[in-house]
């Protein structure tokens, strides 16, 4: 049973990161998806509710849609509500991730969360990635407890010089560890924009590009909300603040480890969710990445 002072000490963590860069429970700043965000899509497929605190994107036959923030980051908390396509979604990938690179260039890196679309009645997978200088290979996939489609969950990354975290609804599924001296695999050195997407990949997203896109359920529509950043900003050529000063809670000793209830939950996903571990593929990898070794609960 975890203590009164680490549940406290939990209950902090979480309670921080609720001071978002432009959404609260009072509304979203006016102006504020324009002030940090640039569409990458025809404003048809970029659309807001009323309130403006939902944000739609669509993809069909004529275009993808995607948004970037201005602002290029470091190390930090990224989090967001997503609904995802609804029906027939096989082929259609929504994404949120960050890179290193605007254009997404050869010499990336990046932190990913996929969302591989099925075809009716079949789960989503949710594929995790890590990149660094353009290489990839660290794939993870996951089944979720829920159904994605039917109401917003919260997908977060949080990112420091020692880990990084993938959660669900505050539940972490995948612990990614910085090797240090051992290996070089790691993004800690550049910053990253922020990005979201919809798009087609059905060339491999569903059963390795079997199932192809049916157009005829066109348009794909995956909803955001509460997009939030507690990270340091990047002013070239240095972030704009120090990872090593105590006014940071995302790269202090407590998130640099999993508290007691965040290894229990990451137990209970590593047991009944996980689909995919690369550093379980001895087919892909003669030799056990150096990062494979590293206890996640350590």
């Amino acid at each position: 049973m975890e203590s009164n002072a680490s549940s406290m000490a939990h209950l902090f963590l979480i309670l921080s990161v609720m001071f978002t860069l432009f959404s609260s429970s009072n509304g979203v700043v006016k102006g504020a998806f324009e002030e940090n965000f640039s569409k990458s899509c025809p404003g048809t497929h970029f659309k807001t509710s009323e309130d403006g605190q939902i944000w739609y994107l669509t993809l069909d036959q004529v275009s993808d849609c995607g948004f970037i923030t201005k602002q290029s980051y470091r190390f930090g908390w990224y989090s967001t509500k997503l609904k995802l396509v609804g029906g027939d979604s096989a082929g259609v990938v929504t994404a949120f991730y960050m890179c290193s690179e605007v254009e997404a260039g050869p010499l990336r890196d990046e932190i990913d969360f996929e969302f591989l679309g099925n075809r009716t009645g079949q789960p989503y997978l949710i594929q995790t990635n890590v990149y660094n200088n353009g290489s990839g290979g660290r794939e993870m996939r996951h089944q979720l407890w829920f159904d994605p489609t039917l109401d917003f969950h919260t997908y977060s990354i949080l990112w420091n010089s020692h880990q990084i975290v993938f959660f669900v609804d505050q539940v972490p599924i995948r612990v990614y560890k910085n090797a240090n001296h051992t290996n070089n695999f790691f993004p800690a050195l550049r910053p990253m924009y922020v990005f979201s997407s919809i798009w087609n990949a059905d060339n491999w997203a569903t059963r390795g590009g079997l199932d192809k896109i049916n157009w005829k359920n066109a348009p794909f529509v995956a909803s955001y909300k509460d997009f939030t950043i507690d990270a340091c900003p990047w002013k070239n050529p240095y972030p704009a603040c120090a990872s090593s000063t105590t006014q940071h809670w995302w790269d202090q000793n407590n998130a640099w480890h999993l508290s007691s209830k965040e290894k229990i939950d990451y137990a209970w996903v590593q047991r009944n969710f996980v689909v995919y571990n690369y550093c379980q593929d001895t087919v892909r990898n003669k030799y056990k990445p150096q990062e494979c070794w590293l206890n996640p609960l350590d």
